[in-house]
């Protein structure tokens, strides 16, 4: 879903210049025991068009990855936020989704998590890399793997054909309204297909507009709908859905603050919102976090994580507000 551009921490660096942050990462990571602030200060003060040009002077020059040369030197949590900071936006949303997909099990979370807070162009850059990665359409595999209504609605979003278009037609929000109402609660057992067909394609802004027609012709919330209707999976990804019609910041901030504030960090999740979201809305995501929890996420981040993992996350965080 399109969020507005420049709401990001990271932005581009001015006098930029690729060959000499990669000789800076070089001497970081190839001189004697590895100087881990080089690595926080480069990788989280650069764009990631920027550290892609970084990775391409750093293999001109050594003729190994950069990301090779960081999995050999770091470990843990803080190698798999700096291999996640120079891997390309598409290709590390792929890597997850593939990981959720072929894993010991479906994490379904994680399917719930990206396909229902990314734009249709995000979703494309995913889509191409999975492609490219397994010679198989991200379709084909989420079919095989996932089944029902929770597949559907998934594969209906992994083909990206949401509607972009900034039109709102209120008459079309008042019938799609009375169409999710008289398959939910007004009906004796729920025709989930309605649901997804109108939360999977209509645009943003026209969704906007159908929740408020539904709480007028219902007296309640599409999402409290949804709730008491669905069960499960199909429940998660929906609400999931409305959610980011509402507000993707206000849903990453909660993704954050159940990562950090669960029963343990996970660290997982932790680190591909911050990573995924740093050059979009962070900023506006920090503003939520603090509207919601009454906390900053700069705070609740020195609290729950430590060491070099937390300066790089702190790095992408930007300064506490």
């Amino acid at each position: 879903m399109a969020s507005p551009g420049g709401r990001g921490t990271i932005k581009d660096k001015a006098g930029f210049n690729a060959g000499e942050d990669a000789a800076a990462l070089r001497k970081a990571i190839e001189g004697f025991g590895t100087n881990e602030k080089t690595l926080i200060d480069i990788l989280t003060k650069r764009s990631s068009a920027q550290r892609q040009q970084i990775c391409k002077a750093y293999q001109d020059a050594t003729g190994k990855s950069l990301v090779d040369a960081l999995k050999g030197d770091t470990k843990g949590n803080f190698e798999d936020i700096l291999v996640a900071l120079v891997t390309p936006p598409g290709q590390f949303d792929m890597k997850a989704i593939k990981k959720a997909i072929k894993g010991a099990g479906t994490t379904e979370s994680t399917l719930i998590e990206i396909l229902a807070s990314r734009s249709n162009h995000q979703i494309k850059a995913l889509s191409d890399a999975y492609l490219q990665e397994t010679g198989k359409a991200l379709t084909n595999d989420l079919k095989s793997e996932v089944g029902g209504n929770f597949g559907k609605t998934l594969t209906t979003l992994a083909e990206g054909r949401r509607d972009e278009s900034n039109n709102v037609d209120a008459a079309k929000a008042k019938a799609d309204a009375k169409v999710l109402y008289e398959a939910g609660e007004k009906k004796w057992g729920t025709d989930e297909s309605k649901f997804i067909d109108i939360l999977c394609q209509r645009s943003v802004p026209q969704l906007r507009q159908t929740l408020v027609e539904y709480k007028n012709l219902s007296g309640k919330t599409l999402q409290q709908s949804i709730e008491s209707e669905m069960s499960g999976n199909l429940e998660e990804l929906l609400v999931a859905i409305v959610k980011c019609v509402n507000s993707v910041p206000a849903y990453m901030a909660e993704l954050l603050h159940k990562s950090l504030k669960g029963a343990g960090t996970n660290e997982a999740v932790l680190t591909r919102v911050m990573v995924s979201r740093s050059e979009i809305d962070m900023m506006d995501i920090k503003a939520e976090y603090k509207k919601l929890f009454g906390r900053s996420l700069y705070s609740d981040i020195k609290s729950d994580t430590a060491g070099d993992y937390e300066k790089t996350l702190l790095g992408i965080c930007g300064a506490e507000a």
